[in-house]
């Protein structure tokens, strides 16, 4: 934790000297940074683990600074777009792995869950479901995280070249890409705003990660457990979210004052500073000769196809 902390108050202290970078940026720079020169020792680690529930808590507290009246005028729209983008992102990583990749068939089931879903999650979650081997999602989880580590740089700067504006780079951003903590990056890496619509956009993608497990598990249940499967599609559900919508439901009654939304904000934006350097400390270099090259052409295709479709319907629509 100090590890995390130490990487989190230096990348504040420079993020606010430097407005052109964004403090939370500057702390994944600054975990990759540490993780491929020095290294992160076996005593950091139990630490550097907690990245990932402490980004959890961040975005339950994100829930806190949610407009009814922002989702109401674009919720319909939201939830077609996301639920259009996961239906034609399954199909398509599907028959890409199949026709011209030629992978092994639950290889390219886990590709496409972690792709339209949820990143590495989604991934754990359908290969518990449906029985593969540790070997497998490790390749597979492999080329996400990669992926992932490239996203959080390349989307940001696409939307500048593009002049994107917060809302249509926050909804592109969390349309696209694969895990919730890049997407999160990405978005406030952007501005508060994009932030905001990036996370609320990949939480709406998180919730049909129960629905495409079950969806699997059904297409494989000759190769499967039934009495584990159950277990394993629980232990994946994001249950954050859950905290997240109760929160934008208390705040949207009014139960807080403008003084508590403050303090709840800026609570928020230190576990993300603390999350981000953790995730930064995961980055690793050597992960592109680890995960072969299959994966990531697959993934890289639905990237830049995906990619391009959502961004020509967000800026027409929003």
């Amino acid at each position: 934790m100090a590890l995390l902390a130490g990487i989190a108050v230096v990348a504040s202290a420079v993020g606010s000297v430097t407005p052109a970078v964004d403090g939370l940026v500057l702390a994944i720079a600054g975990g990759a940074l540490v993780a491929n020169t020095v290294g992160v020792a076996d005593r950091f680690r139990p630490g550097v683990a907690l990245h990932t529930p402490l980004l959890e808590a961040g975005i339950v507290l994100l829930g806190a600074s949610l407009s009814a009246e922002a989702v109401q005028s674009s919720g319909l729209l939201l939830v077609g777009l996301v639920t259009a983008t996961v239906v034609s992102g399954l199909l398509f990583v599907e028959a890409l792995s199949r026709v011209p990749f030629d992978l092994p068939t639950k290889t390219g089931s886990l590709l496409a869950s972690g792709a339209s879903v949820c990143g590495v999650s989604a991934a754990a979650t359908v290969g518990g479901s449906i029985g593969v081997d540790e070997d497998q999602l490790a390749y597979v989880a492999a080329s996400i995280l990669l992926l992932d580590a490239v996203t959080i740089v390349v989307f940001p700067a696409v939307g500048s070249l593009l002049a994107l504006d917060s809302t249509e780079f926050g909804v592109w951003a969390g349309l696209t890409m694969f895990s919730t903590g890049p997407v999160t990056a990405a978005g406030f890496g952007y501005d508060a705003v994009a932030g905001r619509w990036a996370t609320l956009t990949k939480l709406l993608r998180n919730t049909f990660i129960g629905a495409v497990a079950v969806g699997y598990a059904l297409a494989y249940a000759a190769d499967t457990d039934s009495k584990s499967v159950a277990a394993r599609l629980w232990s994946g559900f994001p249950t954050f979210l859950l905290g997240f919508l109760l929160l934008a439901v208390v705040a949207n009654l009014g139960a807080f004052s403008a003084g508590q939304l403050e303090i709840i904000s800026r609570a928020g934006d230190w576990l993300f500073a603390l999350a981000f350097a953790g995730l930064g400390l995961e980055i690793r270099l050597e992960a592109m000769r680890d995960a072969g090259l299959k994966p990531l052409l697959v993934l890289t295709t639905y990237l830049l196809v995906v990619g391009a479709v959502a961004l020509v319907v967000v800026t027409a629509l929003f």
